[in-house]
């Protein structure tokens, strides 16, 4: 079997075939880290997180980037309004989006390149393209010849001329052609900038993932992921850039996944109905919104409500407690049953049925319809009088390992023993009378984290589990 990917370059479903044996090298853009993230944020991160750890279990070695834009205008623009530096926003909200995709499940990205990290590999790449005479210097800015460039809105599918009748100069533009875009912005009086040979100034916005993709991947990479919304201008103008410089195609497989809609309504802050990702993560779970979000396939839009939420929640503890279940049985259970080798045959069935379903463009949707179909197998298992060892712990690897390829951990965090909350309690005391109150206070937050509340009393220090 072979995954097969919805590539919206060509717009149809092609085999993948990695540029290296064994190995996938997958850009993916990241967030300008100007603020907390939001849940259409959030999509993307888990969905091509998913992506990722689908190719690792099926044996491939992902390279995967993801980059940070710490710098552009609404970073800047947010700098004015709160009185701080570029980048110590960017820090700030950069640790912000780390915790807050990390609690869905979302692993670190091999590189998370930065755009400050990256100017002399921007400024160099944009050099190349004026001597290639791709672009050109204006004022202290550079612009992006774009009817230079022969097959621009191929990822769009749209003609140059399509493009033009919609475009304008902006007032204070110095355009050669209106579809040019800009590489370099002179820098305006006070604001951050880096000196080139054009004048201090910084990047503009699609430059950055050219840069970094080919710095970190190689001239030629298998995927380029992100959102629908930034097929055009963003992929479109770095195809551009990449291509006129490097002379070679950029990417092979091209993935976005769709949009997220907020009671059937698109989400905007006009209409008052932006949820951002800390704010849903206080509120729920953030397991049951990763299976939320995988429960439809990536490339359709998904629409956002607390009754779907609830319904994921429910679905997914259906699927825990047949793993629960299981695992109960596995205490007592020694019995040799003389069906087990059909059982056995059925689990291995589902596994492939699963596979197949991840290979057919990453369908996590229909992924967790087997899922739920194996939960009802094992269910259905246990109902038998006598069970085998070897079926229970088949249906349980199988449980385990197909939730975490989605990201997904099924079993849930263990009861602290009674007797590890006493002892806990004496270190703390001991802590206290020895005046080490940071320490007092660090054994107090762990215990919050398992559940465990702490009351200091008069006679004494009493607990509960919250």
């Amino acid at each position: 079997m072979s995954i097969k990917i919805y590539n919206t370059l060509t717009r149809q479903k092609e085999t993948f075939v990695p540029l290296e044996e064994g190995k996938v090298k997958m850009y993916v853009c990241g967030p300008t880290v100007y603020n907390y993230i939001h849940i259409g944020n959030a999509r993307p991160a888990i969905v091509f997180d998913t992506v990722r750890r689908y190719f690792e279990y099926r044996g491939y070695e992902v390279v995967y980037v993801l980059n940070f834009t710490d710098v552009d205008d609404k970073l800047i623009k947010a700098a004015n309004e709160l009185e701080e530096e570029v980048p110590d926003i960017a820090d700030r909200f950069i640790e912000a989006y780390k915790e807050d995709v990390g609690a869905f499940g979302v692993k670190e990205a091999v590189y998370h390149p930065r755009v400050t990290e990256n100017m002399d590999e921007i400024i160099s790449f944009i050099k190349s393209l004026i001597s290639k005479g791709y672009a050109y210097e204006t004022e202290g800015d550079v612009y992006f010849r774009t009817r230079q460039f022969d097959n621009y809105g191929k990822l769009s599918h749209q003609s140059v001329d399509e493009l033009r009748s919609g475009s304008r100069i902006e007032v204070g533009e110095k355009k050669e052609d209106p579809l040019d875009f800009t590489l370099w912005k002179e820098a305006k009086e006070g604001e951050i900038s880096w000196n080139s040979p054009w004048g201090n100034g910084r990047p503009g916005w699609h430059i950055e993932c050219s840069t970094m993709a080919k710095k970190y991947l190689g001239d030629t990479i298998d995927i380029h992921a992100g959102g629908q919304d930034l097929t055009f201008p963003h992929h479109e103008n770095e195809i551009a850039q990449s291509e006129a410089h490097n002379e070679t195609d950029f990417a092979r497989y091209w993935m976005h996944n769709g949009y997220i809609n907020i009671e059937n309504e698109k989400m905007s802050k006009s209409l008052g109905n932006f949820v951002l990702a800390y704010e849903l993560i206080k509120q729920h779970d953030p397991q049951m919104i990763r299976f939320f979000m995988l429960s439809v396939q990536y490339r359709h839009p998904i629409n956002f409500s607390a009754e779907l939420l609830e319904s994921a929640k429910n679905g997914f503890e259906r699927i825990r407690n047949a793993y629960e279940n299981v695992k109960h049985r596995q205490e007592t259970c020694m019995n040799l049953t003389d069906d087990k080798e059909e059982w056995l045959q059925e689990i291995e069935r589902m596994n492939q049925t699963f596979i197949k379903e991840m290979d057919d463009d990453f369908n996590t949707a229909n992924a967790i319809s087997v899922l739920f179909d194996i939960a009802k197998s094992a269910n259905l298992y246990l109902q038998k009088e006598q069970t085998d060892s070897e079926v229970l712990q088949g249906y349980a690897d199988l449980l385990k390992n197909l939730t975490h390829v989605l990201g997904l951990e099924i079993e849930t965090a263990q009861e602290l023993p009674d007797e590890e909350v006493d002892t806990k309690i004496k270190e703390r005391e001991q802590a206290r009378k020895d005046r080490n109150f940071q320490k007092a206070d660090q054994i107090r937050d762990e215990l919050k984290e398992k559940g465990i509340v702490l009351e200091d009393t008069s006679q004494g220090t009493r607990w509960k589990r919250g």
